[in-house]
């Protein structure tokens, strides 16, 4: 009873940080700093060319400028608080806050993963139905997969998110992370949280299986495809538009694997707040880079746009 009494007063939650070496935040706020800032300037500068160049209006690109856009608002819904916290000694949030910002960072996360099993079944259409790709991947059907990644990722959010704060929470309620990510937060809670584990292992396991599984059947189809081509040339030609998709699945799923299923006896928290970074900072950057510097049209059509400049 007292601590249902003590919860009802809590209306904010304290953020561990990074560190509270007073030496580490400076050089750590301006390399977060600095990675938000390329994050940003890559994956909007990539929404930007998609947008302006001829050469890139095909379904393929109008799924990545979408994946782009969502790497910024996946990265701004971290970065911005983390930064703010290196330079501030008391590390509040709002219980709205924190709901809001764990909504938005499960729901982007998982609408990411969705999106990306709808990239590879437009690789798999390119690949095993070159002649109707465009018949089949309309308009109308890539704005449907878009949204309905949408629609699915925050869905699944939303569950996690009200059961997450339907807990009561006790004080001190200090969060043992740098944002609010959904274990930190139960292990706040006054209440049993097996339910919500449960949640998070099963619920959050089929949409990582599901999604897996749609990739991995997807480039079943267009191996077996590829490998009845007879020349290397065009073996080569048709699987290097998958590559840049094969490597940002890979590293996406991989931390997220890593960071959520991974066991868990001999890990620090120091190991778990590096796989914190990398999942919510690093990875929004890396996918302008690896689609950019791996496909031909887009330094193509970037090269053009520097040039008209």
């Amino acid at each position: 009873m007292d601590k249902a009494n003590q919860s009802q007063q809590v209306t904010e939650l304290t953020l561990a940080g990074l560190t509270d070496d007073p030496r580490l935040k400076g050089p750590l706020f301006v390399l977060f700093l600095l990675v938000y800032f390329i994050t940003l300037a890559g994956n909007l500068g990539m929404v930007a060319l998609i947008r302006s160049s001829s050469q890139l209006q095909s379904p393929m690109y109008f799924f990545l400028g979408n994946l782009s856009l969502l790497d910024a608002c996946y990265a701004s819904v971290v970065a911005p608080r983390t930064l703010m916290n290196l330079l501030m000694e008391k590390k509040t949030i709002s219980l709205v806050g924190c709901a809001a910002q764990l909504f938005f960072f499960i729901g982007f996360g998982s609408t990411e993963c969705f999106l990306l099993a709808a990239m590879a079944y437009d690789r798999y259409v390119a690949i095993c139905n070159p002649l109707l790709y465009q018949s089949i991947m309309s308009h109308r059907v890539c704005v449907l997969l878009v949204a309905g990644s949408y629609v699915l990722g925050l869905l699944h959010s939303l569950v996690h998110t009200e059961f997450a704060f339907s807990l009561p929470f006790c004080p001190p309620a200090e969060i043992d992370d740098f944002y609010c990510e959904i274990m930190p937060v139960l292990a706040v809670s006054c209440s049993n949280t097996q339910v919500n584990r449960h949640l998070i292992l099963g619920l959050g396991g089929l949409v990582e299986m599901v999604t897996i599984l749609a990739v991995l059947v997807s480039y079943s189809f267009i191996l077996s495809a590829v490998s009845k081509i007879s020349s290397f040339k065009g073996r080569h030609k048709a699987f290097s538009t998958c590559t840049s998709h094969l490597t940002g699945v890979t590293i996406f799923h991989g931390s997220i694997l890593a960071l959520n299923f991974r066991p868990r006896p001999t890990d620090t928290l120091s190991t778990d707040k590096t796989f914190a970074v990398f999942y919510s900072l690093v990875v929004p950057m890396l996918n302008p880079l690896i689609y950019s510097f791996r496909n031909r049209e887009v330094k193509s059509a970037l090269r053009e746009f520097v040039v008209w400049k």
